[in-house]
């Protein structure tokens, strides 16, 4: 009996027994083979070349994944191998999850080969929850995908149902009883124990005592059985949250012209202009979503370094990413649904500008990263960032340009003093040789790449001590080095700011390095 608690939840499960055979087939020039030749896919495992996936000619010839290749080429001869590619695979179903998306936000990826979409309170918009389904399935065989489908109160039902349903019962709990014993996902041990205690099929576990069942199988099988019947929570995790501003277009007829698409999109864009305004936000992300016909779709984003919600640059930073792009957008089809969303928004309010132009001169800066990071890559444009320590390698950080989050302020100098640190810094600091060395001070004479320096003027210590507070558990017997640093000159007028790693009653012989040259 579906719980209560799941009782007004609706789940799609959508599986697709042939991923690999599929992917391989959608592609005009991936791989060479006969249409009707059986195709295996191979993976290495401990040694030995075993199948990883079959095609459906493959399975009727009695082929399965797990079998050597050894053992499969010699059942069929002429069988067709290719290499197991998991990640186009998983890279193939992330864009079919995409796709989904113009059911329902609530899509999940149930790999590695199959999609899970919470449909509560969506379905009514397709003729309910056969309508949806039959939908979807329309453009995934449209796709050239095999699939199998099933509805259910719970995810977990919905995914057993998809993959284990093999003839139509009267309702879903009696549909649910006749799976058998592997649609609860246990190991192969307590699976194999079932059946040997003639357990085979949910709904004889279902009739047995909960507690008996856990100290013969252990809890995870009362677990998987409850979550199956509904009597415990069987959530699903979405591969992506519901952004914070969304609005779409749907044509009754796909559109096969990109540039009306981006049109469409620029209309969208002011729409949400007007829901910005209403929260008093900006965007700070702004995500395109193209979804063809065939139940693909195809995602562009772009991030701006300040909260904007000025249709012009949102649309001008969206064409310029889409110009950038290696695999141009291709409607295929048609595009039946162009949709923009807003996952990440900042507060903005009205400014007042400064009468000599600061205000506008700092937008023109980030309109100007802006276009950069859309260009190049978001890490390529990169600005230094104060970082709270008093260690100089790590008191700086190199983020990128559009990221907003500021670790902390610059220190501003004394006015009219020389600089206390040098401009160019080596990380890490290089290793010098000490010829001659006055204990506790600094030295007379140091080589380094290869050259002597002798030292006539200098300035220190200025000691920095260990950040103890920083260092991981465990590691409280093993203190930080202290470092003594100088600002030493040579009799040529060079100046380099160099350190003693570690005092004496740290370190027996203490190391020097050069950290930093003055300019």
């Amino acid at each position: 009996m579906i719980g209560a608690s799941s009782a007004n939840r609706r789940y799609l499960a959508l599986w697709f027994p042939f991923l690999s055979a599929d992917r391989l087939r959608r592609q005009p020039n991936g791989f060479s083979a006969p249409p009707d030749a059986p195709i295996a896919f191979v993976e290495k495992v401990k040694g030995a070349l075993r199948l990883a996936a079959v095609d459906p000619v493959a399975m009727r010839l009695g082929l399965a994944p797990g079998l050597a290749l050894a053992d499969a080429r010699a059942r069929v001869p002429d069988l067709a191998v290719a290499d197991h590619d998991p990640a186009a695979d998983a890279t193939l179903l992330d864009a079919l999850a995409a796709g989904c998306g113009r059911y329902t936000p609530l899509v999940a990826i149930d790999a590695p080969d199959g999609l899970l979409l919470d449909i509560t309170g969506c379905a009514h918009l397709f003729g309910g929850d056969t309508g949806l389904a039959a939908d979807a399935e329309a453009r995934l065989i449209r796709a050239g995908l095999t699939l199998r489908h099933a509805l259910a109160g719970t995810a977990d039902g919905a995914h057993a149902l998809a993959r284990f349903q093999t003839a139509p019962a009267p309702d879903e709990a009696a549909a649910i009883k006749r799976l058998p014993v592997a649609a609860l996902r246990l190991d192969p041990e307590a699976e194999t124990g079932l059946k040997r205690a003639g357990l085979k099929t949910v709904g004889d576990l279902a009739c047995r005592p909960l507690a008996g069942i856990a100290a013969r199988f252990g809890a995870d099988a009362v677990t998987a059985l409850r979550r199956l019947l509904g009597e415990a929570e069987s959530p699903i995790i979405p591969r992506r949250t519901e952004a914070m501003i969304r609005v779409e277009r749907r044509f009754a007829e796909p559109i096969a012209s990109t540039d009306y698409a981006l049109a469409v999109l620029t209309e969208l864009a002011t729409e949400a202009r007007a829901r910005l305004e209403e929260r008093k936000a900006g965007g700070r992300r702004f995500e395109a979503l193209f979804f063809r016909s065939d139940g693909l779709a195809r995602a562009i984003m772009v991030e701006t370094g300040q909260p904007t919600r000025d249709p012009a640059v949102v649309m001008r930073l969206l064409r310029e990413r889409i110009e950038t792009l290696r695999d141009p957008i291709d409607p295929g089809f048609g595009f039946d649904m162009v949709r923009l969303a807003v996952p990440v928004a900042e507060p903005l309010a009205a400014t007042q500008l400064k009468l000599e132009g600061g205000a506008i001169h700092e937008a023109e800066i980030a309109a100007l990263v802006d276009r950069l990071s859309t260009r190049l890559g978001r890490g390529r444009v990169r600005r230094f960032r104060a970082r709270d320590t008093h260690i100089p390698e790590q008191a700086q950080l190199a983020l990128p340009a559009i990221a907003t989050a500021t670790p902390a302020a610059w220190v501003p100098p004394a006015p009219d003093e020389p600089p206390l640190r040098p401009i160019h810094l080596f990380d890490p600091p290089q290793r010098i040789e000490v010829i001659a060395e006055v204990p506790d001070g600094p030295p007379h004479r140091f080589r380094w790449r290869r050259e002597a320096h002798e030292v006539r003027r200098y300035e220190g210590p200025e000691r920095i001590g260990a950040e103890w507070w920083r260092r991981k558990d465990g590691a409280v017997d093993q203190p930080g080095l202290t470092r003594d640093y100088y600002r030493v000159e040579d009799v040529r007028g060079r100046r380099f700011w160099i350190f003693r790693h570690g005092l004496y009653s740290e370190k027996p012989d203490p190391g020097w390095y050069l950290h930093g040259i003055f300019a």
